[in-house]
């Protein structure tokens, strides 16, 4: 419960006698439970008190009333300068501004937003730049939240901004090589011990260990509690990276932070803390702020989570996403040794219905079938031969035949030889007196020449 100026209210419930003087009276009706019964339904204005003072439990104003009273006071508020530091700022919608501006010195906020000129204006600036803004209390009606319309913003010199700072050493540093992606390293898959750099009692130490340990239990945590922002900062950082590096236990450190300004950011942008973290040896998870922040050790981290959540997420795997993988794995390992023995077996089963294995004796066939064949060629091939060989032998004969004397001597000649076995082809050659052979188709005659006529 608040009262109407905004103070909490602590006290005892209200009685008829505290409420005396407040516009309540014991005669009002107020149900068993003590409620206060009001009428169904929108009253009419003329109905309604004309004041603050004259409203009471049984005629109070609507909340859209007040909300157009606290709209006509700020309205009557005159404009005004005023200057701090822009921690947010979005100019993506067309033609409209939305800042937030954080006082130089207190931990102090306020919503600027604009239109036009000044949305215009605005899309030149940047997150940390200092400002001065002109412009003119606004209460949005529907939240009753309060807002300053700006309609003019100008720069605060460059020598004192935060971001000027900020993108120098930016460009520094990344002229020296710390931002390289070939320096980083990569994350262990299934790290076993995780350094933590974070505030005690910090919503991002709890973010971190919950997440991580519903993603993979089996990881312990090594926490070292810093400041994150102030002027300890940038130390305590530095020293919890060197201790954490140091311990060989350790397999992966992320250090987190909650969102913050721009400002309160800033630790984790120093020079000590972006070279520690360059010259660390072990993997280094930059989970600073929220996604649209960026500090400089996100740059030379190896690894930028967007958030503390989000880092939870990226140093370990999901279990249950392993356990998946594995069921799987060993699902197509059981499926492939199945399918191995299956055609194994086929094979098998293969050779053992061949015909050969079966029915040895065909194995033989084909051979015997080539011998077969081998004896039906020889014997037509010596048969051709001898054939041939009788041909010839006939041709000869019949030549020889043809040829010999004794078709001579068949047809009714005779062959004529001296006693000494020369035949006689001329009567001159034979004296009367000599003996003669005389050679018929059949039989030989031996005679004595008697007389010779040539």
């Amino acid at each position: 419960m608040t009262t109407a100026m905004g103070t909490p209210y602590t006290g005892a419930a209200p009685t008829a006698a505290s409420l005396a003087g407040t516009g309540f009276t014991s005669g009002q009706p107020q149900g068993a439970d003590g409620t206060i019964n009001l009428p169904d339904g929108p009253r009419p204005v003329d109905q309604l008190p004309a004041r603050a003072a004259e409203t009471t439990a049984q005629n109070p104003w609507p909340v859209s009333v007040l909300s157009q009273k606290f709209y006509g006071a700020v309205d009557r508020w005159p404009s005004a300068w005023v200057t701090g530091q822009i921690t947010q700022i979005n100019t993506r919608r067309a033609g409209s501004a939305y800042l937030t501006l954080r006082d130089d010195v207190e931990d102090i906020a306020m919503e600027v937003n604009g239109f036009g000129r000044f949305a215009q204006a605005a899309s030149e600036f940047v997150q940390g730049d200092r400002v001065v803004i002109h412009g003119k209390p606004n209460l949005w009606m529907k939240r009753t939240s309060l807002s300053l319309r700006g309609d003019t913003i100008l720069r605060v010199g460059a020598g004192g901004s935060l971001k000027a700072m900020f993108d120098e050493l930016r460009q520094r540093l990344k002229g020296e090589g710390l931002f390289d992606a070939d320096h980083k390293l990569p994350l262990p898959e299934f790290p076993k011990t995780i350094g933590l750099i974070c505030a005690p009692q910090a919503r991002a130490e709890g973010d971190v260990i919950t997440n991580v340990n519903l993603r993979w239990p089996a990881v312990t945590f090594k926490v070292v509690h810093v400041h994150v922002q102030g002027e300890q900062c940038p130390t305590d950082v530095v020293q919890a990276i060197q201790q954490l590096d140091a311990d060989p236990a350790v397999d992966v450190i992320i250090v987190a932070r909650g969102g913050g300004s721009f400002e309160d950011l800033m630790g984790f942008s120093d020079e000590r803390v972006v070279r520690t973290a360059y010259a660390c040896t072990t993997p280094l998870i930059s989970a600073i702020g929220h996604e649209g922040d960026w500090m400089l050790l996100d740059l030379v981290a190896d690894l930028r989570a967007s958030t503390p959540t989000d880092a939870a997420k990226r140093v370990v795997p999901d279990v249950f996403e392993q356990s998946q993988l594995i069921e799987g794995a060993i699902d197509r390992m059981r499926l492939r040794m199945r399918s191995r023995v299956e055609n194994e077996i086929r094979l098998v089963e293969g050779y053992a219905n061949r015909p050969s294995l079966t029915q040895p004796h065909t194995m033989l066939e084909p051979h015997q079938r080539f011998i077969d064949d081998s004896l039906q060629r020889l014997d037509i091939g010596l048969r051709r031969i001898v054939d041939d060989a009788q041909l010839t032998i006939e041709k000869t004969h019949a030549s020889l035949t043809a040829l010999s004397p004794q078709s001579t001597l068949n047809r009714g000649y005779a062959v004529v030889q001296s006693a000494d076995g020369h035949v006689v082809d001329n009567a001159g050659a034979i004296n009367v007196g000599d003996n003669i052979t005389v050679t018929l188709k059949r039989g030989v005659i031996t005679a004595i020449t008697t007389s010779t006529n040539e």
